[in-house]
């Protein structure tokens, strides 16, 4: 079951990519996520898992928000689309993607921008407009959403083609264990602006358990984006690997442990995008269980 979970989402991946890449055409991949947030790894490289897969090979050009350089696209890739990494800061939470995004969209209106699959929150509606204004502005911009919630908030604001397709991670399809159990709960909790408001107390009384975060990395010796991605999500996998079960509220906490074949108890975040992808694609699978609060997930664990 949980094979054909996985299956599933990365068939519809490589027709999503399919669609806006042809094998030979160059292309850009932009928003590359130079930080230590293992789940925004996990997507590029699922994102160059999809590329490859379908014969396009690598991007032309590669930039982060903030090393964005406009000559230089137009120059590597004249006339191909433009692809805007997937993940969830489509919102004003994190407000210097979405910025990027949005001069994306406002100075390459000669081409397609192809947003990746993306969650949507904005906590302030004219913000949202603001973006609706822009998108509804570009002649061939392609959005795609990663949970039905986000659909219908896409339907119901903005004026552009908008399609559901599952999390680009699950390009990696299914993946070993890289190292032994060594506690009976790895606990990966939310350290950032997307924590819900909790109490923990319960979680700390769960035998065995270790409670962690993954925002915290040793250097990474490289310059190469597909080599730094590859560390970060290798040094992800080992962290989840490394419980006989796993707690989480973050989103690639649950699409790593599925991908690992471990039985996890999942949490949401503050905006219930956890919730919403489980309930859009994986609530089929028997390696995931779904808690409302931290003495449901004790309960769940000690059972």
């Amino acid at each position: 079951m949980t094979g054909d979970v996985i299956e599933h989402q990365r068939t519809l991946l490589h027709e999503l990519y399919r669609r806006h890449v042809r094998p030979g055409e160059a292309y850009a991949l932009v928003d590359f996520p130079d930080h230590p947030n293992v789940g925004d790894s996990a997507i590029w490289l699922g994102e160059m898992a999809c590329l490859h897969h379908i014969g396009a090979g690598g991007p032309a050009y590669i930039c982060r928000w903030d090393d964005f350089d406009e000559a230089a696209l137009r120059d590597a890739c004249p006339h191909g689309p433009i692809l805007i990494h997937g993940g969830g800061n489509l919102g004003d939470i994190w407000p210097h993607h979405q910025h990027f995004r949005e001069t994306i969209l406002a100075r390459f209106r000669d081409r397609r921008v192809v947003q990746l699959p993306q969650s949507i929150h904005f906590r302030d509606e004219a913000q949202r407009d603001r973006f609706a204004k822009v998108g509804t502005e570009h002649p061939d911009f392609h959005l795609h959403v990663r949970d039905t919630a986000s659909l219908a908030l896409a339907e119901r604001h903005f004026d552009c083609p908008t399609t559901l397709a599952p999390d680009s991670a699950f390009g990696l399809g299914a993946l070993p264990r890289p190292v032994e159990a060594d506690c009976a709960c790895l606990m990966l909790l939310r350290s950032d602006a997307e924590r819900a408001e909790r109490d923990d107390a319960p979680l700390s009384g769960i035998r065995g358990s270790v409670m962690l975060d993954w925002l915290e990395e040793p250097p990474v010796a490289t310059d190469d984006p597909l080599a730094r991605s590859r560390s970060r999500v290798e040094r992800g996998l080992r962290l989840l690997a490394r419980g006989e079960t796993v707690v989480t509220d973050r989103l690639h906490g649950h699409i790593l442990a599925l991908l690992l074949g471990i039985p996890h108890v999942v949490m949401d975040n503050d905006y219930g995008k956890v919730g919403a992808y489980i309930a859009t694609w994986t609530q089929a699978s028997p390696l995931v269980r779904r808690a409302r609060s931290p003495l449901e997930t004790a309960a769940m664990v000690a059972g």
